[in-house]
């Protein structure tokens, strides 16, 4: 296939990325909810390394999708490889096993406490010795050089995150993920509400993670222009399914926009 050309709606776009190792694979997944299916039969691939947008209207199916992917749904049918050994993710506990990770729009960060508190939630470190204290000390000092290893800037790492912009709070909750060991990290909506020097932050940010190489990144995104400047490769789900996957450098906003006017216009001659 052609690289100008777009891969078919649902295909995976394996063609494109055949020669690279693949960090996950999904085939015809499909997701039921009682009568309701969520996700049509999508396939997608994420090489080792590579930044996935996927881009869609509320209800096409990406928060699903997103679920599946991190354990907290299992797909109704259809099969998921990761690393190239096909798996079931049983959990969310099973999928970080695995090394996969998600950041929320939420963040799941705790506002009141420090933001190197919030980097080891649920992980923190303890001195060895017959009471188990926090090592407050080495918490800090691993936050601290983590932060500076992928080039975010805080004033401390003692400072509560209630006191953090909102990019630098999404900051610090990828930077949690990253300390995790992740080999595919979701973002779902990861520049939502920002501005635009907020959102050039976490870009940059992810522009830095993809050069230090190791981390396969999946956007769950609603701005076009923003995931085709970040993306390697764009993939758009519509009622459950994927109807267009293509390079980054290959198609552009008008045609994205075009897309999904077409799909528009459809659903309304079919619902009159």
């Amino acid at each position: 296939m052609d690289e100008s050309q777009a891969s078919p709606a649902g295909m995976s776009g394996a063609t494109a990325t055949a020669a690279a190792p693949l960090a996950l694979r999904g085939d015809d997944i499909v997701k039921r909810f009682g009568a309701v299916t969520a996700l049509d039969g999508v396939s997608l691939t994420l090489g080792r390394g590579e930044i996935l947008g996927i881009l869609g209207d509320n209800g096409a199916g990406k928060s699903t999708l997103v679920k599946i992917l991190t354990g907290f749904h299992q797909q109704t049918s259809g099969t998921l490889q990761i690393d190239g050994s096909e798996t079931l993710l049983r959990s969310v506990d099973h999928a970080r096993s695995l090394g996969i990770e998600c950041v929320y729009q939420d963040l799941a960060l705790a506002n009141s406490l420090s933001i190197y508190h919030n980097m080891f939630l649920n992980r923190e470190i303890v001195r060895r010795g017959p009471f188990k204290l926090l090592d407050h000390k080495q918490m800090r000092a691993r936050a601290a050089q983590l932060l500076d290893d992928i080039g975010v800037h805080v004033p401390s790492v003692d400072l509560p995150v209630e006191r953090l912009s909102g990019g630098q709070r999404q900051a610090i909750a990828v930077a949690r993920a990253v300390h995790s060991n992740a080999k595919i990290l979701l973002l779902d909506e990861p520049l939502a509400a920002m501005g635009a020097r907020e959102a050039g932050l976490i870009i940059d940010l992810i522009m830095r993670l993809k050069e230090k190489g190791g981390l396969s990144i999946i956007m769950i995104m609603h701005n076009y222009a923003q995931t085709l400047d970040i993306a390697d490769r764009i993939m758009l789900m519509q009622r459950g399914r994927v109807t267009y996957e293509q390079h980054s450098a290959n198609t552009s906003v008008a045609e994205l926009m075009d897309i999904v006017r077409r799909e528009y216009r459809a659903m309304r001659a079919t619902s009159a």
